[in-house]
């Protein structure tokens, strides 16, 4: 036997390395050179934890020779190489292995369909996902509950929420990963009021919530109108001690960031003893986002000071607060943590580097960042023609665009609105027309509410302010507050009291609260000296007791 040329100390030993979850790549690489000299590696248990360790570590080009040196392959081999391809998001070469399977004489069993279903919604394919639902049901899955968990879970990230419950009403007895797939489905597309309906069925019918039932109800409260249900789901959690779980508790936290109620969501995040890294990001996120910028930096230090390791997600987010108070010191101690940890290659990161330079002033630092960079994408380059257009360089930004199409890199959404953001501060109409002409006729890209208030403020600054106008009327869906205060802060420019007040009408219609609407119509009238509509615009405005945020202005002292 293959076996005797091991001794059986040597033997257990083996078995006991290979059961571990993690090992080094170096260890990894001993051990597969064992079990080579040992004749083991055409064993497909021995070849699949050596593969399984190889992808825990990226290393895809060992795992796959691995793979392709093995002549007898099992299940749990071939859902080890897609998992692998999948982990690493080269979804595209995890389907193909999996087209590759269906070939053998070997079948998919349930967490092969899993995997695959996941690449599936990671990749944005909506079509390949149905295609192998139709696997799952033609190889008698279909009624499986991990494939039924595992196609609501996809269904959902795809926001195909109506194909997730056709899966989940179909199964006549689901398990508690069901139930929490659907919730987390429900809350992930935004329809917290069907979450919250599954939970009391779910309740009804006698399954005890977990954890994770939690979490997926939670995730759904994005609005801050929502804030008192996520409070009442919050007292569930504290009746049922939910609460000092790890996952629920930073679910809390962000629920309450994303509500705005900071003062709630710094009192859940006291109570964790050990909150983790994606705790630390909520409350940070939540403040950066509320604004609370000289917080956010400092919890960010107090997080690095206690030796948690940041992802990029966070660094770019308080680089994002950093760029938002146009403060330069935070944003350069960040930089500085950035190259001393060596992320300065994470693409993400440089270019939250580029965004924050560019809006503390100093966009020649953000062009540096820009052409250090070992790797770009659409992303790197939106920020750097946005940093440009900022500054009035609008020849530049331009060149980089074109730089854009000449990579073959795609432009989206936002590349546009970085560019009609150019055109706005050079006050280029001409070139702001035909951006938003190839943005929509040539690239297909469907205006959204930036582009259009970039139009209108380019076109009204022009005084071309009856085109702009027709341009709001033009719109299918009803123009945003943010396209008329553009409008009307143009006509405040120029002095066009007519439209000025039709403008302002639509505005006090949709925003009754806010006074900045108000007090800049009175400015349009005190130019024409129409005192009395002036006075009684101000008379409003104190007898509605609305107040208007007073303008703020400081320069730094010192070190900035």
């Amino acid at each position: 036997m293959k076996l005797q040329i091991l001794r059986l100390p040597q033997f257990s030993k083996l078995l006991f390395e290979l059961s571990k979850i993690h090992q080094s790549l170096p260890r990894t690489k001993k051990l597969h050179a064992l079990i080579i000299r040992n004749h083991l590696s055409d064993d497909p248990f021995y070849a699949t934890r050596i593969l399984r360790f190889y992808a825990i570590n990226s290393d895809l080009c060992s795992a796959r020779n691995l793979f392709d040196g093995t002549s007898h392959r099992s299940v749990y081999l071939w859902n080890s190489v897609i998992r692998a391809y999948a982990g690493e998001h080269q979804f595209d070469d995890a389907l193909l292995l999996f087209a590759k399977m269906l070939r053998t004489e070997i079948k998919p069993d349930s967490f092969t369909f899993a995997c695959v279903l996941r690449a599936c919604a990671e990749n944005f394919d909506p079509d390949r996902l149905r295609v192998v639902h139709g696997g799952v049901v033609v190889s008698g899955l279909g009624f499986d509950s991990v494939c039924s968990s595992a196609l609501v879970t996809a269904y959902s990230k795809l926001c195909m929420v109506d194909e997730a419950s056709r899966v989940f009403y179909g199964m006549a007895e689901p398990d508690l990963v069901l139930w929490n797939a659907m919730a987390a489905g429900y809350g992930y597309c935004g329809f917290w009021d069907k979450g919250l309906q599954l939970f009391s069925a779910m309740r009804s019918m006698g399954e005890q919530p977990d954890s994770y039932t939690m979490v997926g109800l939670i995730s759904g409260l994005a609005d801050p109108s929502l804030l008192g249900i996520g409070k009442g789901i919050h007292g569930f959690c504290l009746k049922s001690s939910f609460d000092c779980n790890a996952h629920v508790g930073s679910a809390l936290v962000s629920m309450y960031s994303r509500c705005h109620c900071l003062n709630s969501a710094y009192g859940v995040f006291t109570i964790l003893s050990q909150p983790d890294l994606v705790t630390w990001s909520a409350l940070i996120t939540g403040l950066s986002k509320s604004g609370d910028y000289e917080k956010a930096l400092l919890f960010f230090r107090k997080m690095n000071m206690e030796g948690k390791r940041v992802d990029p997600i966070l660094i770019s987010s308080v680089l994002a607060a950093s760029g938002q108070s146009a403060i330069l010191g935070p944003g350069s101690e960040i930089h500085g943590y950035v190259l001393r940890h060596g992320l300065e290659s994470e693409v993400m990161i440089s270019s939250a580097l580029i965004d924050m330079y560019s809006k503390c002033g100093f966009v020649n630092l953000g062009v540096r960042v820009f052409d250090s960079m070992p790797t770009r994408n659409t992303v790197s380059y939106n920020s750097m023609i946005l940093g440009l257009g900022i500054h009035g360089l609008a020849s530049q930004a331009f060149k980089m665009f074109e730089e854009v199409l000449e990579k073959g890199f795609k432009p989206d959404e936002s590349t546009f609105s970085a560019l009609l953001c150019t055109c706005c501060h050079a006050g280029l109409v001409k070139d702001g027309r035909e951006i938003f002409s190839r943005m929509t006729e040539e690239f297909h890209i469907q205006a959204r509410t930036e582009h259009y208030v970039h139009m209108v403020k380019l076109l009204g600054m022009a005084g071309e302010l009856q085109e702009a106008y027709d341009l709001i009327l033009s719109l299918q869906q009803p123009a945003d507050s943010g396209i008329w205060g553009a409008l009307l802060s143009c006509c405040n420019f120029h002095g066009n009291s007519e439209l000025a007040e039709i403008v302002a009408q639509q505005l006090f219609e949709n925003k009754p609260e806010k006074s900045a609407y108000r007090v800049m119509l009175s400015n349009v009238y005190a130019g024409d000296e129409r005192w009395d509509d002036v006075k009684k615009l101000r008379d409003d405005i104190q007898e509605a007791g609305i107040k208007k945020m007073p303008g703020l202005s400081w320069i730094g002292v010192g070190r900035i």
